[in-house]
């Protein structure tokens, strides 16, 4: 199947996001996520049917019901005794939790560090950088944050990784309300997604920021587009305030 092209435990390099279940299934289903959710239902425990559905519901804005699709899919590799799978959901998990709770994911990214001990998983450890990210997001350490990650991804060779900690820049720069370097973030966006790979993260990027979108993208979301659109500028909104709350 196409969700997830290496899911195991000593391989998994696949997209951090993970992003591909915007074509979960056989077909090519880029950005057509009812299509992926349809597929979903079929993957089962096999298919990583949990960290599939959780894909699909962070990328609509729904980062709550993608923390819970993860927990699950946490417990059910913890049940089947997939240590790498286990981190990886838990690397995810602390992620989704971070878009919208910063001070929980703090406790979420110290057991994912946990489950890694022992484990050289490259693709999820980055997945647990990029959940400090999120949960520092408009604070004055992350563009170092950002800065160090690139060079560490292209040094590794893991280019293929970069949208991910893009949408993530882009989710701080959205919070400090930085038109200017949003900007340059979603010209970059647009450079690694030109092959039409996660090519709704410009589209989130500009959600995030409410910005208008300067051409049609064609995703098919969930839900209107203008829901997807008000979520994302939410889950920016609320980070305001939580640091204009002095946390």
């Amino acid at each position: 199947m196409n969700a997830f092209e290496q899911v195991t435990e000593t391989v998994e390099e696949a997209a951090i996001d993970s992003g591909s279940a915007g074509k979960a299934g056989d077909g090519d289903v880029a950005s057509d996520f009812p299509t992926a959710l349809a597929a979903a239902q079929n993957l089962g425990w096999e298919g990583r049917h949990q960290r599939v559905l959780g894909d699909l519901y962070w990328l609509q804005g729904q980062p709550e019901r993608a923390a819970a699709a993860y927990l699950a899919g946490r417990t059910e590799a913890e049940l089947h005794g997939k240590a790498g799978e286990a981190a990886h959901s838990q690397a995810l998990r602390a992620f989704a939790i971070a878009l919208y709770s910063p001070d929980q994911a703090t406790a979420e990214i110290d057991l994912a560090h946990q489950l890694l001990t022992g484990l050289n998983l490259r693709a999820t450890t980055i997945n647990v950088r990029r959940a400090e990210l999120i949960r520092d997001a408009g604070s004055d350490s992350v563009d170092d944050q950002i800065a160090t990650l690139r060079t560490e991804l292209d040094i590794a060779g893991l280019t293929s990784l970069t949208p991910a900690i893009e949408l993530a820049c882009a989710f701080h720069q959205a919070v400090l309300d930085d038109h200017t370097a949003l900007h340059a973030t979603l010209t970059r966006l647009r450079e690694h997604t030109s092959d039409e790979d996660h090519a709704y993260f410009v589209d989130i990027a500009q959600f995030m920021a409410d910005v208008p979108a300067d051409q049609a993208s064609g995703v098919r979301w969930l839900d209107s587009e203008q829901h997807i659109r008000s979520r994302w500028r939410g889950l920016v909104i609320a980070r305001q305030a939580h640091l204009h709350a002095g946390h």
